[in-house]
C-alpha cells in the first residue's frame, strides 16, 4: 500500500518534466548537430549521478525503512538499466535499417523517451494494483521471467526491428499515407498526391516519414521490453513509488547512454546472454518467496513439498545483478579484442 501523499508524486511527475525539458535543452537544439561519443558520455555521467542523488534523498527521507527503500531503489535501477541496454541495440539496429543520420537520431529517442514514462507508469500503477489485490501474481510474474530470459539465449534481434513484422505499422500504414523519402528531422510532410484538383493543380496530402515509423517501432518495443523489466523491478520491491521511480530514472538517461553505446555495441556480443540470466535469476527469486502458494499447488496434487520460504536480501540481490552484468560486458570486450587480433 502506498504511503506517500498525493503531493509527493505530483511533485516527481514535475521534476521528471523539468528532467526531460533540461535533457533536450542540453542536447542542443533539434536537427543542429550530431551527438558525440564525449558529449554522451557527460551526460550518462549527469543522469547517473542525478539518479543517485535521488536515492540519497530516499535513504535520508522516506518515511518508513529508508535504508532498505534506498537498497531497492538501487536494485531496480539497475535491472531496468542493464535491461535497457539490450533495448538500445535494438534501436541501433532500427536507425540502420531506416539510414537515419545520427543528428536526427536524438529526436526519435526524446520522445520514444517520452512515450515510454507515460506507458510504464501506466503499466506500474496497473501492476502494483494487481499485486496488492492478488498477491500471487507474483508466481506468474516469476514463470514468465524463466521463459523471457531463456529466450534472451535464442531471440532474433534483427527480426525484432524489421518493421515490415510490427503489427502496429502495418495498422498505421492502412490508414495513413507513408513516404520511403526521408525528410530532415520531420514526422510528417506535405507531398503531391499524385492526382489533379478540377483547377488543375496538384492535391497535397500529409504523409508520415520514415523517421515517424521509426518512432513507432521504438515505442512498441519499448511494450515489449516492459513486459520483462517491470516484473522484474518487483522482484526486489513492491513499493509503488520505488518501482516507478526506478524505472522512470533508468529511462531517462537512455538517450544518452544510446549515442555513448552506438560506438562500442560491437564489444557487447555476450550481454544478452548476461541479460538473459538476471531475468532468469529475479524469476527464481520471486518463485522463492511464494513458497506459500507453491506448497498449496501442491497439497491440491497431492504432493507434499513443503517447500520453505526464502528471501533473498536485497544487497545480495544488487550485488549479483551487478556482478552478472560486469562479466557478460568484461567478457565481451575481451572476446572481441581476441578476434581482432586474430584478424589482424
Amino acid at each position: 500500500m502506498d504511503i506517500l501523499p498525493l503531493w509527493a508524486w505530483i511533485l516527481f511527475y514535475v521534476l521528471v518534466f523539468i528532467m526531460l525539458i533540461a535533457d533536450l535543452k542540453m542536447f542542443g537544439k533539434k536537427g543542429q548537430h550530431e551527438v558525440g561519443v564525449k558529449e554522451a558520455l557527460k551526460m550518462t555521467a549527469v543522469w547517473i549521478g542525478v539518479s543517485l542523488v535521488f536515492c540519497a534523498g530516499i535513504y535520508f527521507l522516506y518515511p518508513e525503512e529508508p535504508h532498505e527503500k534506498a537498497m531497492e531503489f538501487l536494485a531496480g535501477y539497475l535491472i531496468e538499466k542493464s535491461l535497457s541496454m539490450d533495448n538500445l541495440f535494438v534501436f541501433l539496429m532500427l536507425f540502420s535499417y531506416f539510414a537515419i543520420k545520427r543528428k536526427y537520431q536524438h529526436e526519435v529517442l526524446f520522445w520514444g523517451i517520452f512515450g515510454a514514462l507515460v506507458l510504464r507508469s501506466v503499466f506500474i500503477f496497473a501492476g502494483a494494483a494487481m499485486v496488492e489485490r492478488f498477491e500471487w501474481i507474483l508466481g506468474l510474474f516469476g514463470l514468465f521471467l524463466l521463459y523471457t530470459g531463456s529466450k534472451m539465449f535464442t531471440h532474433d534481434e534483427e527480426a525484432q526491428t524489421d518493421p515490415g513484422n510490427n503489427f502496429i505499422v502495418k495498422l498505421f500504414k492502412r490508414f495513413f499515407p507513408v513516404t520511403d523519402k526521408m525528410h530532415e528531422d520531420k514526422f510528417f510532410v506535405l507531398e503531391e498526391s499524385g492526382k489533379r484538383k478540377e483547377e488543375g493543380g496538384k492535391k497535397l496530402r500529409r504523409v508520415a516519414t520514415p523517421l515517424f515509423i521509426a518512432l513507432i517501432v521504438i515505442e512498441t518495443t519499448d511494450v515489449a521490453f516492459a513486459v520483462d523489466s517491470i516484473p522484474a523491478v518487483f522482484s526486489v520491491s513492491r513499493d509503488p513509488f520505488i518501482v516507478l521511480t526506478s524505472n522512470i530514472f533508468a529511462i531517462l538517461g537512455l538517450r544518452a547512454l544510446y549515442f555513448a553505446l552506438a560506438a562500442v555495441a560491437k564489444y557487447f556480443t555476450y550481454l544478452k546472454y548476461g541479460l538473459g540470466i538476471i531475468l532468469i535469476f529475479v524469476g527464481i527469486k520471486m518463485l522463492l518467496a511464494m513458497n506459500e502458494y507453491i506448497n498449496q499447488i501442491g497439497s491440491w496434487l497431492g504432493l507434499d513439498l513443503n517447500m520453505p520460504h526464502i528471501e533473498v536480501p536485497t544487497p545480495l540481490s544488487l550485488a549479483i545483478i551487478f556482478g552478472l552484468l560486469v562479466l557478460s560486458m568484461g567478457l565481451s570486450v575481451l572476446v572481441s579484442k581476441k578476434k581482432e587480433k586474430a584478424q589482424q
